[in-house]
């Protein structure tokens, strides 16, 4: 009988391509994991890891099987997290996938409620971009996510939470910097400082962008919407912020936020989970907490 801890060590053998990383991501020792995967590949009579000195990779026998082992081990996963949830469906590991340009800025406006709502769920909140975080979504290692909504996520199911006005940041000095607000016209012409690749905020505030006439300012990508910040207030350039971000900032001279008339960019932020998730209790609460939180927030935010 194949052990379902065998299959998370080859999992983890291809996430991170060396016995050591995997051994330790999966808190054992090396000698433990490599032993038990040479005792999967004599249980299989197939070679599923091909060694090298300094890293390893998966066989073409791994690269087929790899994935029912995710299956499997989302399966198995799903199966305790049901069991659990008919004790009690609002109790137990939630875990919430988040931007990194959103999560900063949300988090705080949404934690003490839904800790106060459901103190029976212990909520992991993990960062990273949005392919990572969909990929991880898929193969179970998120619960939900929370991010803003794209075109590509229709095999998802999603819950639509607000919608998030962009703003305009120019330095003092801009010739936009005196006004009250400015429209997408007006960016016609201007070069736009903007994300590096892989943020989906970067591929909206473009695509706003470029729809006006304007072009990427291509001598810098930053890594955080801080960065942008600060190399706005710096006086290298303007971008566009989330309104979020904006929010409850030390006042700084050098800075100033513009709000679009319209037509207003905008990023939808919703709740996405798997088709047939099994914990739909637990959602339902959650989407219904975040909803009345994010109702407080609904004249900062668009």
């Amino acid at each position: 009988m194949i052990k379902l801890r065998d299959l998370e060590y080859l999992v983890a053998i291809d996430e991170h391509k060396h016995f050591g990383k995997a051994a330790e991501a999966c808190f054992v020792s090396q000698p433990t994991l490599s032993g038990q995967i040479m005792k999967l590949e004599d249980q299989l009579s197939l070679q599923l890891v091909e060694r090298h000195r300094r890293s390893v990779m998966l066989t073409p026998a791994g690269e087929t099987l790899i994935g029912k082992a995710r299956k499997v081990l989302q399966a198995a996963e799903e199966f305790e997290s049901t069991a659990k949830s008919l004790l009690d469906p609002l109790a137990g590991d939630l875990h919430v996938g988040m931007i990194p340009t959103l999560a900063p800025y949300l988090l705080p406006h949404i934690m003490p409620g839904l800790n106060r709502a459901l103190p029976n769920i212990h909520f992991y909140l993990h960062e990273n971009k949005t392919q990572n975080l969909l990929q991880e979504l898929n193969g179970g290692k998120q619960d939900l996510l929370i991010l803003p909504y794209l075109e590509d996520m229709d095999n998802f199911e999603r819950y639509d939470l607000f919608d998030e006005e962009l703003m305009l940041a120019v330095p003092t000095g801009h010739p936009f910097a005196g006004r009250e607000n400015v429209t997408l016209e007006d960016l016609k012409g201007e070069q736009i400082l903007t994300l590096e690749d892989g943020h989906c905020l970067r591929d909206q505030a473009l695509g706003y962008c470029f729809s006006a006439g304007a072009h990427e300012d291509n001598r810098f990508q930053a890594t955080s919407l801080e960065t942008l910040r600060y190399m706005v207030a710096s006086g290298l350039g303007i971008t566009l912020l989330p309104k979020l971000a904006t929010l409850n900032q030390q006042p700084d001279n050098n800075l100033h936020y513009l709000p679009f008339s319209e037509p207003v960019p905008t990023r939808k932020i919703s709740l996405v989970i798997r088709p047939n998730y099994s914990r739909m209790e637990a959602v339902r609460a959650v989407v219904s907490d975040l909803r009345a939180s994010l109702s407080k927030l609904a004249g900062a935010v668009d």
